[in-house]
């Protein structure tokens, strides 16, 4: 006899249901259904590291994808370092519409919320 154990993995990033569901409506909007949202780190900004956001049509081999509302979010291996633990998320307010970071990690932040350091 055999038997399957399943064991539940905790996600490296969590992408909220609220920037999920912002990307399913731009992938409608574009009529795209390959549209990816990646995020990423790069070095730069007032606080020593930034986000940044861009659409994908395909992953890289080594991305790490993070799935929500049956749309995708990329993840580059050097980027994860510096988001574990962290939310990916969508506001919209006084400030205007964004996709953030919410990094857990971060020891520093500038006003804008773009840049942090650790």
């Amino acid at each position: 006899m055999t038997s399957e154990v399943q064991v539940e993995v905790a996600m490296p990033i969590y992408f909220s249901d609220s920037a999920a569901n912002k990307v399913k409506g731009l992938i409608a909007e574009e009529e795209n259904p390959n549209m990816k949202l990646r995020v990423y780190v790069t070095g730069g900004g007032c606080s020593g590291f930034s986000y940044g956001f861009t659409f994908a049509e395909t992953a890289n081999e080594d991305d790490t994808k993070i799935e929500n509302a049956g749309v995708t979010l990329l993840v580059d291996p050097m980027s994860l370092q510096y988001l574990v633990g962290g939310t990916v998320d969508y506001t919209n307010g006084l400030e205007g519409s964004r996709f953030f970071v919410n990094n857990p990690n971060a020891t520093a932040t500038c006003g804008c919320g773009s840049s942090f350091s650790m």
